[in-house]
């Protein structure tokens, strides 16, 4: 048995649950890779509940050999669904695009895997333009999504080399099969963290999506996805705990005179396209983007331990 104690949320701490429960030895990475982002000396040790409820025991998967020597030289996509419980906006799937080399991860959540080419067709001519290079090859399973002619036609039309890994062996797969699985987990941790229902993982994923991005990987040596894509350290001031409770302003040609100036929402992720936050009504389930707001993170329980007493008996 253990008790929680009435220990002050640390900064290591705080940075965890910003960062979609990162471990904490790569949150004591942040200060080198990252901007914005200061520790104390010390490594403060805590158990935290939400890895524990929402992290399982880990799986080895083998290496994928060779990697990529340049950016979308290979890209890797799978599927993952359906999810037990349909988004509030009513998807039951999501599909990721990982470029080998930079290890940057888009996620699309979709409601059928018949969108899978349409959301590739969109990443295609998104990171395309941006970088001005062309994807090479597309590694995937023998999903029918990915096997059908359309798919197919697709990629032959557009000069595009199709690997595919063979019936039953997910492994080699392996990068797109762990980023599906770390994506949920931190969509887990996330929820739990802000005693969210299971309805809010769409906007989860997504949000774990932009802070691994944004965070330090082994596969990088410790520098961030961000970095390796844009030459430019990620700056994480923007960093917020995902589901806690926000003060979000209503501008004044939404309201009248008499009426308030703010509503609480739920905080609920990051727009890619403009400088704001997204957020969510939870009595209509709409989702906003505002960036005149006043967030409620001290409003979040702690869900921690002191390491060395959560064992004692």
């Amino acid at each position: 048995m253990f008790a929680m104690s009435a220990i002050a949320e640390s900064t290591t701490h705080l940075w965890h649950q910003c960062l979609g429960h990162l471990n904490y030895n790569d949150v004591h990475k942040l200060p080198n890779c990252t901007t914005s982002v200061k520790l104390s000396s010390q490594k403060e040790k805590y158990v935290c509940i939400s890895c524990l409820v929402g992290k399982q025991a880990r799986q080895s998967f083998p290496s994928n050999g060779s990697r990529a020597n340049g950016l979308l030289e290979l890209v890797h996509t799978d599927v993952c669904g359906p999810i037990q419980v349909a988004s509030i906006g009513g998807a039951r799937y999501f599909t990721t695009f990982i470029d080998d080399f930079s290890r940057k991860v888009y996620v699309y959540i979709i409601k059928s895997k018949t969108e899978v080419l349409e959301k590739f067709i969109e990443y295609k001519n998104q990171v395309e333009n941006e970088l001005n290079k062309k994807i090479k090859i597309l590694r995937c399973d023998n999903g029918l999504e990915y096997s059908n002619k359309n798919f197919a036609d697709f990629l032959k039309k557009n000069g595009l080399l199709h690997q595919t890994s063979n019936p039953y062996t997910p492994q080699q797969n392996g990068l797109s099969e762990r980023m599906n699985r770390t994506l949920v987990e931190r969509a887990k941790c996330m929820m739990f963290n802000a005693d969210l229902s299971k309805n809010y993982w769409a906007e989860a994923v997504t949000t774990a999506a932009y802070i691994i991005n944004r965070s330090p990987t082994h596969a990088l040596s410790d520098i961030t996805p961000h970095e390796v894509w844009t030459g430019q350290k990620p700056d994480l001031s923007n960093i917020r705990i995902f589901g806690c409770p926000a003060m979000v302003h209503i501008p004044k040609e939404k309201r009248q005179k008499l009426d308030k100036k703010s509503r609480q929402l739920i905080f609920v992720g990051y727009s890619e396209c403009t400088k704001g936050y997204r957020f969510m009504d939870p009595k209509t389930n709409k989702a906003m983007i505002n960036r005149d707001v006043h967030f409620l993170e001290e409003n979040i329980k702690s869900k921690i331990v002191e390491s060395t007493s959560f064992f004692s008996t």
